[in-house]
């Protein structure tokens, strides 16, 4: 399946120059379904690992780190939410149209102001009578403006001061339920974010999405775990890409150079099928995994240093899609930084004992 992925890649993603539009390629979307590709991680017996290595190589082939996002962020939040959590009823009303492509899911945890810390979210679920009523707002909702469902965190009851959420199916065009625009990003395009407003929106009682009050402790924060895995073979396949452009007509005197950056590129490759591997094992939360995560992301920019300085030494200076490139890996390792530091604080309160 890998193969089938860089062939696609190759064939209908390459050369497009995705990473300029803030327009979503609709028509790579289908073709994506036509080729058996929303498949992959979500039949029987699929994997994470497979998810993984399949966007690394969309992202080294494609070029694109913003939609080989958009193609991952389709995969595991189908995998993770719906195969993990779904009922019987559920899966087998959604997995079909998500693996074929012609339904896309999407999650919102995020609130304007609040980011995704459960002390700051403020969205309610209110039960009246045989319905579930949704009110408040979300934002950062990644494939959001191409989505037909939304799984919305919400908080159902109060223990105390403890916010107590559960997770809800909302189809895009449940009324009181409004699509809000988002400014771009400005980097990883063409991966789309949205915000959502949430007025009154009725819901009936079977859309409630596993367990009901254990939403953030099963679902919200475990997912963040999956995001940085597998995220760590979209960082590959984009250094691998950048490596593929810097070889491209460089100098013989460059080959030190690059053999470095290549041998640097290959341990972080290494360190992303770890961790993809680990959640496959259920090994993900032992020490030595997000340690691995924080060391592939410390790495990754010190290695966007070492690629800057390489090019200013021997080019090329003039190829727009490294620049590019490079900044959106810069802002990848910006999202959800102040949880990442919380881990690598505990990584290293352990060693100190």
């Amino acid at each position: 399946m890998q193969e089938t992925m860089a062939n696609f890649a190759g064939r209908h993603v390459a050369g497009r120059q995705l990473y300029e539009t803030e327009a979503f390629p609709h028509d790579l979307w289908r073709a994506l379904g036509e080729a058996g590709l929303f498949r992959i991680g979500l039949e029987p017996g699929g994997t994470y690992t497979e998810i993984a290595a399949a966007e690394a190589v969309l992202v080294e082939h494609g070029g694109a780190p913003g939609f080989g996002i958009a193609w991952a962020g389709h995969q595991l939040v189908a995998r993770f939410f719906l195969g993990g959590f779904g009922s019987e009823a559920q899966r087998a009303a959604l997995i079909p149209g998500l693996i074929s492509g012609q339904r896309t899911a999407s999650v919102a945890i995020s609130e304007p102001g609040a980011g995704a810390h459960p002390k700051h979210l403020r969205t309610t679920a209110k039960q009246d009578g045989d319905s579930i009523v949704l009110s408040g707002e979300k934002a950062f909702v990644t494939n959001g403006p191409i989505a037909d469902i939304f799984i919305v965190l919400a908080i159902a009851a109060m223990e105390g001061d403890r916010k107590r959420y559960s997770a809800f199916l909302v189809p895009r065009d449940t009324p009181g339920l409004t699509v809000l625009d988002s400014r771009p990003l400005g980097a990883l395009r063409p991966s789309q974010h949205c915000g959502l407003r949430l007025a009154g929106v009725r819901v009936p009682k079977g859309s409630l999405l596993g367990p009901e009050g254990e939403a953030y402790e099963t679902m919200a924060g475990p997912f963040r775990d999956v995001e940085d895995a597998v995220a760590t073979s979209a960082l590959h396949g984009a250094l691998r890409s950048l490596l593929r452009r810097l070889a491209t007509g460089a100098p013989a005197e460059a080959a030190e150079s690059l053999g470095g950056l290549a041998a640097l590129i290959a341990l972080i490759g290494h360190g992303a099928k770890a961790a993809a591997a680990a959640l496959d094992a259920g090994t993900h939360g032992d020490g030595a995994i997000p340690a691995t995560l924080i060391g592939v992301r410390g790495l990754t920019g010190q290695l966007l240093d070492r690629i800057r300085a390489h090019r200013d030494d021997f080019g090329p200076k003039d190829d727009t899609a490294i620049d590019i490139v490079l900044h959106d890996l810069q802002t990848s390792l910006g999202v959800a930084k102040g949880p990442r530091l919380i881990k690598q604080q505990r990584v290293g309160a352990a060693l100190i004992g």
